[in-house]
């Protein structure tokens, strides 16, 4: 007599370490003492291409987040990226995650440099770093962003942005909690509620 079998989805394969890192980290490993530390299996279990649902809240409810990014030649900018609030001092959503793939955030008035937007008009490439540091918790984030520049696209969460950024997920990990200072937020002020 046959044995039904369980209707269970297969494993995918590990992704293999020279695909999970570049070059450079590998070359870095080696001259520095780490090469074979961290395995296959290891990295696999660290790095997602996507947004693992667990980190949904964590990386929507933070008041801030850093952005890192390069123009064509390489060269960096790093950027903060923090919450408006509304006219009875009430925060907006710091990001909005659309799906496991994908997460936005709304650009804001600013010094009119662009250097983040201009960076991402010539090169997609996008780091994101959110850091809580009241658990000394950290998460990456690196993907490709492109320019929402329909203003009245997600005025329904951000009725005061001017555009915004949608990302494509590429690689989601969480950071070790080493030398992150535990840190208490105060509250803004009512006159640094609306600077700009």
């Amino acid at each position: 007599m046959t044995q039904p079998t369980e209707n269970r989805q297969p494993t995918p394969a590990p992704h293999p370490v020279s695909t999970l890192l570049h070059d450079g980290e590998l070359a870095a490993q080696l001259r520095f003492g780490a090469e074979g530390v961290w395995d296959a299996h290891r990295l696999n279990s660290m790095f997602h291409n996507n947004i693992p649902s667990s980190l949904v809240e964590f990386i929507e409810n933070l008041p801030f987040f850093f952005i890192a990014t390069a123009n064509t030649a390489g060269e960096c900018d790093c950027s903060f990226r923090g919450r408006e609030h509304n006219i009875a001092g009430q925060p907006y959503p710091l990001t909005k995650v659309l799906d496991s793939k994908t997460l936005i955030f709304p650009d804001y008035r600013g010094n009119r440099l662009y250097n983040s937007l201009g960076n991402i008009i010539v090169n997609g490439h996008i780091g994101m770093l959110f850091i809580d540091f009241q658990s000394s918790t950290r998460v990456r984030l690196n993907g490709q962003a492109e320019i929402v520049e329909t203003q009245s696209a997600y005025a329904d969460i951000w009725p005061l942005a001017q555009r915004y950024v949608r990302v494509t997920t590429e690689q989601v990990y969480g950071n070790c909690k080493s030398r992150i200072p535990h840190m208490q937020l105060v509250p803004p002020a009512d006159s640094e509620l609306h600077d700009n």
